[in-house]
């Protein structure tokens, strides 16, 4: 039996020193979607703001506060929070282009048939005028009938005088 920590050995399993996270890509999308909606709300803004201008009161009038450079822990959250939203927000729009594409190309078929059953309506209503064209109408069956009443009329005294 071959040994399966040799290198010349296909399918050979290494230990891996981090395991392997499984993670369903619908859960982790709109988690990305639910974290770029949060960040672009007003609220999430005025909170940002207010813990920014609470740290620099802070640290510019020392209550405290031990850091030799006062901004330096601030740079570095606040450059951890934009490392970590940027791909977020990214993931997220992703996930809308798709959605917009899927839209986009079901609006395409839903109208390319109503094209189709506009041109169908059209066609159909361009044969019911031809063929009201050879259908009689009222005033036309009502002179024919006249004519037919004045023929009846005229052979009626035509044998009451013989």
């Amino acid at each position: 039996m071959a040994d399966k920590n040799r290198l010349d050995t296909p399918g050979r399993r290494h230990t891996e020193w981090m395991p392997r996270m499984r993670m369903d890509q619908d859960t982790f999308g709109s988690f990305a979607e639910s974290f770029a909606r949060l960040m672009g709300t007003a609220g999430f803004l005025f909170w940002m703001t207010l813990l920014i201008v609470f740290w620099f009161l802070w640290n510019i009038f020392d209550l405290g506060a031990p850091d030799r450079w006062p901004f330096a822990f601030l740079t570095l959250a606040l450059s951890l929070q934009a490392s970590y939203a940027a791909p977020l927000i990214l993931l997220a729009q992703n996930r809308q282009e798709a959605r917009d594409r899927v839209s986009l190309e079901h609006d395409r078929e839903v109208s390319a048939q109503s094209r189709a059953d506009m041109d169908f309506l059209a066609r159909e209503i361009a044969s019911l005028r031809m063929r009201m064209n050879d259908v009689a109408t009222r005033d036309f069956i009502r002179s024919e009938l006249r004519e037919l009443l004045a023929e009846l009329q005229a052979e009626d005294e035509g044998e009451k005088s013989a």
